[in-house]
């Protein structure tokens, strides 16, 4: 086999190994070869596109797809373009680097983000042509991780919903009035909510909290819902005709969550605290508040960044010590809609259809 190995890499620029809006990344192309080889073409590209797709069942024997794309930026640029008449190019057996910059467009852009009904990618890619042969590909994803948005509507905002019940037979009223500083925190931050509790009823109750991740797909009409609970906290009883009283809990927002997705028209990853008084033989009542959840601060950590190899390595007619570093080819995104609009409350023409 003439062509041993096609492989492409970049370097980290922090301890995380993460990447963000504007932010430059240095790699290599590796291209091996076991003798003499002609070459039409070996392009670089860079992508960022996200997609979902998912599949629905009416009845006993009909089925239907939904999907959907979109696209952010797409760069592609030539490393070895054909210089002889026949179309090709020839290099010589043995070990070819060749080194890229790429520069991630300064724009807003979704977070990278898998789920099996949807992704989000952000990825580089290498491809081999050669003349009556298939074409060889290599790819590698970066973790893309989107600047914190402080223009987010609401984001400091401090967040406030109240919720009363009459308890069935006569047992009397129980209410609460919850309240959190604000809706937007930092991964690691702690989160302080006050609960403030009338329990003028018979039955004690006790006040429970629960952070969940609520993930909404969308695609040709129709949208699907995955919601997954993150932590639960729980305060001691409130007795009986005990009054009121206040009800202080500090829940700190785990570091290994994936900030909150408000930039993409088909994907959408969201957040809430319920909070709810657990009662005995009732039904339950609890108010919702929504929570952005921001990437911690966008200041490099400390790391060792590999070099790029010497301009001597691989192919000199083709390796370029002070590689170019390449724009976007797509048009800019069109702003996705205010997050108070489509994220926290969501409206959808009368034929619109929900999968839960």
């Amino acid at each position: 086999m003439t062509i041993k190995k096609l492989l492409i890499e970049y370097d980290a620029v922090n301890n995380r190994n993460t990447f963000t809006n504007g932010d430059t990344i240095n790699g290599r192309i590796i291209l091996e070869v076991s003798k003499e080889t002609k070459i039409q073409s070996l392009l670089f590209i860079a992508k960022g596109k996200a997609r979902v797709c998912w599949t629905e069942h009416y009845g006993q024997n009909q089925t239907h797809v939904y999907w959907s794309n979109e696209k952010y930026y797409s760069v592609k640029h030539h490393m070895i373009r054909e210089s002889r008449q026949d179309g090709t190019e020839v290099i010589s057996g043995g070990r070819h680097v060749f080194p890229f910059t790429f520069k991630i467009p300064d724009r807003k852009m979704p977070s990278s983000f898998q789920s099996s009904v949807g992704r989000i990618v952000h990825k580089l890619k290498a491809e081999l042509k050669q003349s009556m042969k298939l074409k060889k590909k290599a790819k590698i994803h970066f973790m893309f991780v989107s600047k914190a948005d402080m223009d987010t509507p609401g984001l400091l905002v401090p967040q406030q919903e109240s919720k009363d019940k009459s308890l069935a037979f006569g047992s009397g009223n129980v209410s609460m009035d919850v309240h959190a500083k604000k809706m937007g925190y930092t991964l690691g931050e702690a989160m302080n909510v006050l609960i403030q509790i009338n329990n003028t009823s018979s039955r004690s109750v006790k006040p429970k909290l629960e952070l969940y991740e609520k993930r909404s797909f969308f695609a040709q009409g129709h949208r699907k819902v995955e919601t997954r609970t993150i932590l639960k906290e729980k305060s001691d009883v409130v007795e009986g005709r005990s009054g009121q009283k206040m009800v202080t809990k500090m829940i700190n927002i785990p570091r290994e969550l994936t900030p909150s997705i408000l930039n993409c028209s088909i994907l959408k990853l969201e957040y809430r605290l319920k909070v709810y008084l657990d009662i005995k033989c009732a039904a339950d009542p609890k108010v919702k508040l929504p929570i952005v959840i921001l990437p911690e601060d966008n200041s490099r950590e400390s790391g060792e960044v590999q070099p790029l190899p010497p301009a001597g390595i691989g192919l000199e007619a083709f390796g370029n010590p002070n590689p170019q570093i390449w724009g976007t080819t797509s048009g800019a995104m069109s702003p996705p809609p205010p997050y108070e609009a489509s994220a926290m409350y969501p409206s959808f023409p009368s034929d619109y259809k929900t999968t839960l």
